[in-house]
């Protein structure tokens, strides 16, 4: 297994001119960030608090979970179309995407960014002495944060590209680099396991829904056993979430975790925290023009069908709000709406452990306790019970309700992605395309980067 000490310098600005990558502002910006000239330096307590909301900073900017890296994924799948006018970025919908689109570039350089930023916290942090303040608590839980922010990182990687670059210490000059070669997927998972195992060993078992604790860990461990296929695992770490009443509900109705400026309510796990300073431009890519907008990101209208329908969609109809247009509806999305750009980036609801654990009963034969949780998600919405009497009916229905349930939140495509269901449903046939194309940007500057089949001319 090659696990990478070191990380590539991301200045391909001029290379990419040269390559045409070019698109609007507001949609991409094909210009990376260097990432090995931002690392703090670290020596102190304030140093070391620093670093770690770099970390988050990286995680929550416009390349990454701001923006970029869900709409590429919303658009994979069946429920998000692309309706600007730079046609290439519909190549993401018909499964036609090429190496040189520009999004995938930016999200690349912004997790790997992400990445550096948490070895260098892993790295260094342990080297702070203690002090009266700086105690080992404040400093395992620095620690831990970056365990788990890698850990999501390599996830994404992984999911969306296969097997990943496992860069683990961190890197301050680019010649460093030596035999960048990609891990299998089996070792980019191991590595994340370990890692989220390191974080739930040193985080508090407090609530934060906008930091990482030991809870945060046990989330993202339930969806990880959910694509690693250990039903039991994902049972057991989802009802660790699920269990704790005290500190997580589902709201009702539905779009009280998002409407009228809401944040970190009693659903929420994880998300990402913005304001006036530190913004998204969610709301800017999703509004229409008279909501400040330009309205490239919309609803396709399957999903419009299936969330108006009292019967599958009940209160998540608030998803979605219709303008006629010469006489006809066009859909636009609710879910991100603040024109200040403070939209939180939701990453793990409450609802989601409860379908994990529908999903991991139901491939155990548990089909009434999977039912119950199922329903425990659609009765939030006042949408009546499911019934299903064999597993595959009820797999059917736990796939459908999560297509409804985070219809803007970018989980379908990997859904569709994990359980083998993708070609069948989008309609494409070329298998390879499951994963996406590695960069063409970073495979000219690391030529030891394997591309992914498929992709290779």
């Amino acid at each position: 297994m090659k696990r990478i000490k070191g990380a590539r310098s991301y200045t391909l600005s001029m290379l990419l001119l040269l390559l045409g990558l070019s698109s609007c502002k507001k949609f991409l910006n094909v210009e990376p960030r260097i990432a090995t000239s931002d690392l703090v330096t670290i020596v102190d307590e304030n140093s070391a608090a620093t670093a770690v909301r770099g970390i988050y900073n990286e995680l929550q900017s416009d390349d990454y979970y701001g923006y970029n890296y869900p709409m590429i994924i919303n658009l994979s799948g069946d429920n998000v179309q692309y309706t600007g006018s730079q046609a290439v970025n519909k190549t993401l919908t018909s499964h036609t995407q090429l190496a040189d689109l520009g999004p995938l570039n930016t999200v690349w350089v912004a997790i790997y960014n992400t990445i550096n930023r948490a070895n260098n916290v892993i790295a260094k942090v342990p080297e702070v002495p203690l002090t009266t303040t700086f105690t080992e608590t404040i400093r395992n839980q620095l620690i831990g944060e970056a365990y788990f922010i890698r850990a999501l990182a390599y996830f994404d990687v992984v999911r969306t590209w296969g097997g990943a670059q496992l860069v683990l210490e961190p890197t301050l000059s680019a010649n460093s680099i030596k035999d960048m070669q990609r891990s299998s997927i089996p070792e980019t998972y191991a590595q994340i396991l370990n890692d989220l195992k390191a974080a739930e060993a040193l985080l508090p078992e407090t609530t934060n829904r906008i930091r990482a604790t030991k809870k945060t860990v046990w989330a993202l461990r339930a969806r990880y056993h959910l694509y690693q296929k250990e039903w039991a695992d994902a049972i057991e770490y989802a009802s660790k979430i699920i269990n704790d009443h005290q500190n997580y509900t589902l709201v009702s109705p539905y779009n009280a975790f998002f409407a009228n400026n809401a944040s970190n309510t009693s659903e929420s796990i994880f998300e990402l925290y913005y304001n006036t300073n530190v913004t998204n431009t969610q709301a800017y890519n999703w509004q229409p023009s008279t909501n400040g907008g330009i309205g490239w990101q919309r609803p396709t209208d399957a999903i419009a069908v299936v969330l108006t329908n009292a019967q599958t969609g009940g209160d998540r109809k608030a998803l979605v709000t219709s303008v006629s247009v010469n006489g006809a509806p066009t859909w636009y999305g609710n879910l991100y709406y603040r024109t200040n750009g403070t939209d939180p980036a939701y990453i793990i609801r409450l609802s989601e452990m409860y379908l994990i654990r529908a999903e991991a009963k139901a491939h155990l034969e548990d089909l009434a306790g999977s039912l119950a949780d199922l329903n425990t998600v659609r009765n939030r919405s006042h949408i009546p019970d499911a019934g299903a009497t064999d597993q595959t009916a009820l797999l059917l229905l736990i796939e459908n309700e999560n297509r409804v349930e985070f219809a803007f939140e970018a989980h379908r495509w990997f859904d569709l992605v994990r359980t083998g269901r993708a070609l069948q449903v989008l309609g494409f046939t070329d298998a390879t395309k499951q994963l996406l194309p590695v960069p063409y940007a970073q495979i000219l500057v690391d030529k030891s980067l394997s591309q992914n089949p498929g992709y290779e001319d």
